[in-house]
């Protein structure tokens, strides 16, 4: 069975939140029917380098998040749905196509989950970072429950939120190794710094 996707221009990694104000019919209807389901959906990151004038031609990566909303409401304008989701786990995504309403499938496949792994003593400035990240009240008002003691968690929220171009994001969620991802994350921030 395949699964509805959702091209965003942000990312969403495990674990995380981001809202989304839903107005085009199609994910109007995705999501309805999500919510009469308790099914999920993917949320993939647009791609930088495409040309988006092609209807058919996939513009997204092949790397996801499955989400499942947790909050909802209608617009104060109405005609649109504010929606906030979480992440639930990485999905690869194969075999999409495209309905004639213009919303993609895709059939996913779950990768092994990323092993819990403590934040090495090392990284305690990207903890930091995240703790001062959080302070925003953008951030704030997703709710997010967040372990800074997890390597995985610190890595992921850092991902989301540091300001970086998509296909650096990517790199950084794709990466198997919470590890790995702290000292890219450590690096980039001393490029930033720079």
């Amino acid at each position: 069975m395949k699964t509805p996707l959702f091209p965003l221009n942000a990312i969403v990694c495990p674990q995380g939140r981001i809202s989304l104000q839903i107005f085009e019919p199609r994910y109007l209807d995705m999501v309805s029917e999500c919510l009469k389901t308790d099914t999920s959906f993917v949320a993939v990151l647009l791609r930088e380098d495409t040309d988006t004038d092609d209807r058919h031609k996939e513009v997204f990566y092949r790397v996801g998040t499955l989400v499942k909303v947790v909050d909802f409401d209608k617009g104060a304008c109405g005609g649109f749905l504010n929606v906030t989701v979480e992440g639930v786990s990485q999905v690869n995504l194969s075999l999409a196509v495209q309905q004639d309403d213009g919303l993609w499938l895709a059939d996913i496949v779950r990768p092994n989950e990323e092993n819990f792994v403590a934040l090495p003593e090392q990284y305690s400035e990207l903890r930091a970072v995240l703790e001062a990240l959080v302070q925003h009240p953008f951030v704030q008002g997703l709710h997010m429950d967040i372990d800074f003691c997890d390597g995985r968690q610190v890595g992921w929220r850092l991902t989301e939120l540091l300001p970086m171009e998509n296909r650096q994001k990517q790199m950084l969620f794709e990466l198997k190794d919470p590890i790995q991802r702290l000292a890219e994350l450590s690096d980039q921030l001393a490029a930033m710094m720079l």
